[in-house]
């Protein structure tokens, strides 16, 4: 426990601010004393901290007595919030491994509960209810820091591609930031110029108020806040290339039954699955769930049973070596495994229209999510495509912007779309479905002014003001690396069952190398059906390791 002072403390305590979104419970006296049994007391005098942003390895804290605020330690000090006796401190990354975000300081004399979080796994299991609390609290902490800047701040132009890959790749990783865009921040020079760092030198990343990364890279930027770790092991019983929802699903068994088992992706740990808004049909989740807190929640749980993640850690190779599989990454590392599933999933195709490549940095977008629609602010938008993926998207972007218009290249909207999405998108006053039609070009100066549509018969056009577009038209699967080692279908999917040694359903023309989720040939591209394969295709590594005799 740090015992850092500060000058904050100055004058009266704050009031503890009120739960009114289920981010600060309090937990019932008999929560604090089960939690009591896997800790230790400690008093903290007035002003000391007892973690501080960029911390990692924390320990969870009950407040017993006294008050604790928690505030971003940067230049300002914003406060986020003041905690009092029974609540308690810490969000996500206490789960995940990776940095504290916000620092916590004794608004006065206090005393707190300190557990470590191997201890708190501990007592989580003897208390189910006590572990669904803290962490649904945790969730909603995430996403209330991300909403007020808390964590790292982006400056950048906004028609900067690095600027855009950086935003993304926080974005995409649910890393909370704050982006301040030097066209139209007032105060974005001001901060440069504090810092030394000239608008030539941007994207820069700001850590701690002080700390600058001029134009890093994804892995620099992960090795930062802990996502990314070097191999633990000379050779894992099993390696998964791709987190998505099926990736996460063999992670969650894989670790669960004794394999040790790493995880890899390019990106982010969710896949596909993180740009939705809302999955309103997923088994157990009546009121629907955001792909965010899905995947948030399954690395949790794999972590919680030993599973190790690579983030980014981009698959380039596979090949064999004296009886392993051997999966090179473009960092230049290499991964060692007795099994491989493949779940790299699919990626989202682009439009063939003029335009394209000049908007792509600034106002052409793949997924829509919380990051894209405050990009978009309220402003008219465009969306094209006619399935699940688009539908969910011009729904969730008309709570946003002015007009939302939807572009299908056929007349039904409900063809290629759960019906209960076309309902309520024909319901919705600000979306406006444009039906046989198609992108025809892109105009604007800097950015994205308007989306210019043609009618699929005739010659007819439209101009449709818009600030953004967003292409959701179908995808191709992720499997360029796997070309010419192994056997693939005339689409690029991965094909599984037919030749392979026992002839099991998911199994490659590979021995020992596994397919599930949206890159397997023939599967059903749906969330559910994702999870199952990816939990099916374990039970079929164990029997490969035991038929190999590696088990």
């Amino acid at each position: 426990m740090s015992t850092t002072s500060t000058s904050e403390q100055e004058g009266p305590a704050r009031p503890e601010t009120p739960d009114v979104s289920g981010a600060y419970p309090r937990l019932t006296d008999e929560q604090v004393m089960t939690l009591s049994r896997f800790g230790t007391r400690r008093r903290v005098p007035k002003g000391s901290a007892l973690f501080c942003e960029g911390d990692r390895d924390c320990d969870f804290f009950v407040i017993l007595e006294g008050l604790v605020s928690v505030r971003q330690s940067d230049r300002e000090s914003q406060l986020i919030a003041v905690h009092g006796p029974g609540r308690f401190l810490g969000d996500l990354s206490l789960l995940t491994g990776q940095t504290i975000y916000v620092t916590a300081i004794a608004e006065e004399d206090a005393e707190v509960l300190a557990v470590s979080v191997q201890r708190l796994q501990e007592a989580v299991l003897e208390d189910p209810v006590l572990g669904d609390l803290i962490l649904r609290a945790f969730l909603v902490r995430r996403s209330l820091h991300a909403g007020t800047g808390a964590g790292l701040r982006i400056v950048g132009s906004r028609y900067s591609s690095d600027s855009r890959r950086i935003r993304d790749f926080a974005s995409r990783n649910r890393i909370p930031h704050r982006w301040v865009d030097l066209e139209e921040d007032p105060e974005a020079e001001g901060v440069l110029r504090r810092l030394g760092v000239t608008p030539e030198e941007t994207p820069v990343v700001i850590w701690k108020g002080e700390h600058v990364l001029r134009n890093p890279s994804n892995a620099d930027l992960a090795t930062l806040i802990g996502l990314r770790a070097a191999p633990a092991r000379d050779a894992y019983d099993l390696v998964i290339v791709g987190a998505g929802p099926a990736g996460l699903a063999a992670a969650v068994y894989g670790a669960s039954e004794g394999l040790s088992s790493l995880v890899l992706d390019a990106v982010a740990t969710g896949g596909q699955a993180v740009t939705s808004s809302q999955i309103e049909n997923y088994l157990g989740f009546p009121a629907g769930i955001s792909g965010a807190e899905l995947a948030d929640r399954a690395v949790v749980q794999a972590r919680k049973f030993g599973a190790s993640f690579i983030v980014p850690g981009e698959a380039v190779s596979l090949r064999d070596s004296e009886g392993y599989h051997v999966i090179g990454l473009s960092e230049g590392e290499d991964v060692t495994a007795h099994a491989v599933i493949l779940a790299t999933g699919v990626q989202y195709r682009r439009l063939d229209v003029p335009g394209l490549d000049r908007f792509e940095g600034s106002s052409i977008y793949y997924a829509a999510t919380e990051s894209e629609a405050q990009m978009c602010g309220g402003d008219p938008v465009t969306v094209v495509g006619g399935g699940n993926s688009a539908g969910q998207a011009a729904l969730f972007l008309s709570r946003r912007s002015s007009a939302v218009n939807l572009v299908i290249r056929h007349h039904e909207l409900h063809r290629d779309m759960s019906r209960y999405l076309a309902d309520r998108i024909e319901r919705t006053p600000r979306i406006r479905v444009w039906r046989d039609c198609e992108v025809h070009r892109l105009e604007g100066d800097l950015a994205l002014d308007s989306v210019v549509l043609k009618e699929v018969e005739g010659d007819r056009t439209h101009v449709v003001k818009s600030s953004a577009l967003f292409v959701l038209v179908g995808s191709k699967p992720r499997t360029a690396w796997l070309e010419d080692r192994i056997e693939l279908d005339e689409r690029g999917y991965v094909l599984t069952g037919v030749t392979s040694r026992c002839g099991t359903l998911f199994e490659t023309d590979t021995p020992g190398v596994f397919a599930v989720g949206d890159v397997r040939s023939g599967s059903v591209k749906r969330v559910a059906s994702a999870v199952g394969e990816g939990a099916m295709a374990v039970r079929l590594v164990h029997e490969f390791l035991e038929s190999a005799g590696r088990r």
